[in-house]
């Protein structure tokens, strides 16, 4: 193994000391969670009368704290990716102008701004570049604790960013965490799942790895009416060594718990028989739920986590992230939930005291019936035809594709960081929150001691 494998995992192995800043040493459980997690996320704002409201993740994590789900997980707050990282998926040229524009200066760099769809979905605001580095570092160290077999699943609900393109942000989305997330997977994994049950279709993940078989890409999604992004076809199912790879189930609006689940669970089905995945990245977008702001489903809490439940019953070391969702009180409700879910640990329905908690009224509680009902478009007959089409394309698949590993593909390079103090360093100079974070101790503040 070369020195950059080995940093790769000491740096996830000392990580763990984190834990004892945002957490406690977690209980036995059956499954090790990985829970990352940074508030400066949260703190982001994109602009007035912009959908997208990152304020929802503070909203999560304080239920996940209110029901003290986080004494069952380890804790970490995320590293930033560094630029090069960023670049493994994305044109250098694009993660540059990122990492300089700035809102001052917006009016000076309206040519660039034009050529990588930077404005009105996806507006440069204060703290974009941090934002983009933080929740993408979230979901690379996710899978790198996947990879060194340090947790069974780790949890991002900052990252999801699906529309994401090599050389252009799309659909309130900047970076691609999860196709970097992927790329670090498939560094120890022969094959990788992305399971996508946003409303939306996860059409930057499935671009990136089109014309691989070494990616599954499956979505569940909103397709016609010129819904976006409007692609996501049945049809649509990969290209060259990537054909039947590419797994698109287009759905209509309304679509309930029941209608959804009796394709999902055929469907994942197969697709675990046939591809036998290493990994599996998935995306939880909340606005698939219904009485969501932008989305045209009527999935209920019980629904969308139902997916999560099913898929974790695989055994398959998973990435989980968030995505798009809102209407902020139900997202915190739905990724809070299947924070549970994944901990096999049951909530009480009543939501518990915290920071946030008159944004939950007027019913205070974590299930919550539907204001608005949207017909049910998707029909016994449609839904059956989609799936036989699905399963037809997915038995194509003789066998699951072997990719020869004789040795492992060197980690992302990551700028080494000194543990000691040197020299000529200023001991009063202000550090980051990164640095600060590595030199805290254990204070036993947050754990149970027997």
């Amino acid at each position: 193994r070369g020195p950059a494998e080995r940093h790769s995992r000491r740096r996830a192995e000392e990580e763990g000391h984190l834990s004892l800043l945002l957490g406690i040493m977690p209980k036995q459980s059956k499954d090790r969670i990985s829970y990352f997690y940074d508030a400066e996320v949260g703190s982001v704002y994109y602009g007035p009368n912009h959908p997208m409201k990152p304020h929802r993740l503070c909203m999560t994590h304080h239920l996940v704290m209110g029901y003290e789900l986080h004494k069952q997980m380890e804790l970490y707050r995320p590293r930033k990716a560094h630029p090069v990282e960023l670049a493994q998926f994305h044109s250098e040229d694009y993660v540059d102008f990122l990492a300089r524009v700035t809102p001052e200066h917006v009016s000076e760099n309206l040519q660039h701004l034009q050529r990588y769809n930077l404005g009105e979905d996806c507006p440069i605001f204060e703290g974009l570049f941090n934002f983009c580095q933080v929740y993408t570092g979230g979901s690379i160290d996710g899978a790198t604790r996947l990879n060194h077999g340090l947790s069974d699943i780790a949890i991002n609900w900052a990252g999801g960013l699906h529309h994401a393109k090599k050389r252009e942000a799309s659909g309130f989305c900047y970076i691609n965490d999860l196709v970097l997330a992927i790329l670090e997977l498939l560094k120890y994994h022969p094959r990788v799942l992305y399971l996508d049950i946003d409303v939306h279709h996860g059409d930057g993940v499935e671009e990136a790895f089109y014309l691989t078989d070494r990616v599954m890409t499956v979505s569940f999604h909103k397709y016609g009416d010129y819904f976006f992004p409007g692609t996501g076809d049945v049809k649509d199912v990969g290209e060259k060594k990537g054909k039947y790879c590419s797994v698109n189930v287009p759905l209509r609006d309304g679509i309930d718990d029941v209608t959804f689940q009796r394709i999902f669970q055929p469907v994942m089905r197969k697709v675990m028989e046939m591809y036998k995945p290493g990994a599996i990245v998935l995306q939880c977008g909340a606005d698939s739920l219904g009485n969501d702001r932008l989305g045209c489903f009527s999935l209920s809490l019980d629904g969308h986590a139902d997916c999560v439940r099913f898929m974790k019953q695989f055994k398959v070391p998973m990435l989980v992230t968030g995505g798009g969702g809102y209407t902020k009180n139900n997202v915190a409700r739905c990724w809070a939930y299947e924070t549970a879910v994944l901990l096999d640990t049951k909530l009480d329905n009543n939501l518990p005291e915290n920071d946030y908690y008159e944004y939950f009224g007027p019913q205070y509680t974590l299930k919550t019936r539907p204001h608005q009902v949207i017909e049910n478009m998707n029909t016994r007959s449609y839904i059956e035809q989609i799936k036989r089409e699905v399963i037809e394309n997915l038995k194509s698949i003789e066998h699951a594709p072997g990719v020869q590993m004789s040795e492992v593909p060197p980690e992302n390079y990551i700028p080494e960081m000194n543990d000691d103090l040197e020299e000529d360093e200023n001991p009063d100079e202000r550090l980051g929150q990164y640095a600060m974070d590595r030199n805290i101790k254990r204070d036993d503040e947050f754990y149970d001691v027997y």
